[in-house]
């Protein structure tokens, strides 16, 4: 049983990377061309106990920046309050 949740496991980061690395832009990948990544992670993956795609989602892709200022909704006038309290 736990030879088969392993196997699952180490398919299953695979296919998350591959898919990550495919559908991420250019810009967001580094260290490696995106064609580099999607090959190193097809090559070392399930073969090498997913070395690639370990790899990739350590090294290779950038973390998702988080914005501290928030953009502030903007509402239409028939939404916001202080519009419909000047009428």
């Amino acid at each position: 049983m736990l030879r088969v949740l392993s196997l699952v496991l180490v398919f299953g980061v695979t296919i998350y990377a591959l898919l990550d690395c495919a559908r991420a832009d250019e810009t967001q990948i580094k260290n490696l061309p995106k064609w580099g990544w999607l090959l190193l992670i097809i090559l070392l993956g399930p073969q090498a106990v997913a070395i690639g795609p370990i790899a990739y989602l350590v090294a290779g892709r950038n973390k998702p920046k988080r914005n501290k200022n928030p953009k502030r909704r903007i509402l239409p006038p028939d939404d916001d309050p202080d519009f419909l309290g000047k009428l």
